[in-house]
């Protein structure tokens, strides 16, 4: 094993590392080779927590993905039929990226590229900065290689974003958003050329040419930071934020609002949080001092679908009721919390925290993460195969709950596999004992 695979599986989650081996799998299987790259490569190699993992294939990415939906359950939550790319979250939690390599270039600023396959050195070498133009090889024969045509390890190493060519943000003027993004994230410095043709790009007013849908998609992005009130900070003394809504500055920024929603999001394990579960109580804290009017426009300039804005606009209903839930007297047992909030969208919980007032409600989200969800992923093969009844039907499942219920509110204190274990070493050493006394 290299010293990179080494790191790499150290550094992911198990659940993630479960993830990578899935993809690995039905990549040879198929006959295509795959990378590990972009902010994966960069979290990793830099020490920072892996959010996301973004695949790259020389060869058909979403047959691929279909493979992984039909044979690794994983959910397709969206594909970009241009990048041949697509969007998954794996049954354990895991978000992920699965993404043709690819060569994009552009007519004129703002433009939507033209695309073409490529191979990986290719793709590396026409990415945004060079610390996101790193990738790792998966393949059974370079398993563990290092690409970096850019020199992107000695940047991470300088704490330094990069540019790979002069007209980077003229080409996509969407990187200056992500730009001051990142460096507010990993809080890196920005290199003096890198600097000077983002300031040339600003003057020019390139930004003006990011479209509603790529704007929405930076919304999107900074919801699911750590620090979006930072960004947010960060975007505004650049003049940059009022490309959302023109509205978005001075006495109209929640700044207080979206510091709460922080301190909220440290309850919510990072984890645990679903891939786009921040948005909505993201847009709520970005936009509650604005008028319906201008929370209006701010949806026609990025281009939110009905879908996605009623799924905003219905968010507080949904969370109130999920408050109501946990603070009638009918949920009182670790089991009824854990219940729930088991049923509750993710989007639903974190805003609950953002908004609500009521400290049990808070204790009892901080329980669910940290004991009950964990002791739910703690019932072993040994315990679920008492239950006696088939895996996937209805019974297996309300037994399955009933155990869990039982062990949540300790009315089981040992896995029914170590109680059956005790009771037979217990019978044993009085048979041993009634012997010796008839010696």
């Amino acid at each position: 094993m290299s010293d990179y695979m080494f790191m790499l599986e150290n550094h992911l989650s198990a659940e993630q590392n479960r993830v990578v081996e899935e993809v690995q799998h039905a990549a040879g299987r198929i006959g295509v080779n795959l990378f590990l790259a972009g902010g994966a490569m960069r979290d990793m190699l830099g020490g920072f927590q892996v959010r996301d993992l973004e695949f790259c294939v020389e060869g058909d990415a979403l047959e691929l993905s279909r493979i992984l939906a039909a044979e690794a359950g994983a959910l397709i939550l969206s594909t970009h039929q241009d990048r041949r790319a697509a969007d998954l979250v794996f049954l354990v939690g895991v978000a992920a990226q699965v993404a043709m390599t690819r060569v994009e270039r552009y007519a004129k600023s703002g433009a939507p590229p033209t695309i073409t396959p490529a191979t990986i050195q290719e793709d590396l070498r026409s990415r945004d900065f060079s610390i996101n133009a790193i990738a790792l090889s998966l393949n059974r024969a370079s398993r563990g290689l290092l690409l970096d045509p850019n020199n992107g390890l000695a940047d991470l190493e300088r704490r330094e974003i990069r540019t790979l060519y002069p007209y980077a943000f003229h080409d996509d003027p969407t990187r200056m958003l992500r730009l001051v993004r990142l460096r507010t994230r990993l809080e890196f410095t920005v290199e003096e050329r890198t600097a000077a043709q983002y300031a040339g790009a600003l003057e020019a007013g390139c930004a003006a040419a990011i479209s509603g849908r790529a704007l929405l998609e930076e919304l999107e992005a900074i919801a699911e930071e750590s620090n979006p009130a930072e960004v947010v900070r960060a975007l505004d003394a650049e003049g940059l934020l009022t490309l959302f809504s023109p509205a978005l500055t001075g006495p109209k920024l929640n700044f207080a609002g979206l510091a709460r929603l922080e301190r909220a999001r440290r309850i919510f394990p990072q984890s645990e949080t679903p891939r786009g579960a921040g948005m909505g109580p993201f847009l709520h804290a970005l936009t509650e001092k604005l008028t319906p009017r201008e929370k209006a426009e701010l949806i026609r300039t990025t281009g939110m679908t009905r879908a996605e804005t009623a799924a905003w606009r219905k968010l507080e209903a949904r969370a109130r009721k999920l408050e109501e839930a946990l603070r009638s007297a009918g949920v009182r047992k670790p089991s009824q919390v854990y219940q729930v909030l088991s049923r509750a969208a993710g989007d639903e919980i974190f805003f609950m925290l953002y908004r609500t007032p009521y400290k049990p409600v808070q204790e009892r989200v901080k329980n669910y993460f940290q004991k009950y969800l964990p002791q739910a992923r703690q019932l072993s093969e040994e315990d679920l195969a008492d239950i006696g009844a088939a895996p996937g039907t209805p019974k297996f499942e309300k037994k399955r709950l009933e155990l869990l219920a039982a062990r949540l509110d300790r009315r089981v204190r040992k896995p029914a596999a170590a109680m059956a274990a005790a009771t037979a070493a217990g019978r044993g050493a009085g048979a041993r004992g009634r012997g010796s006394a008839n010696a």
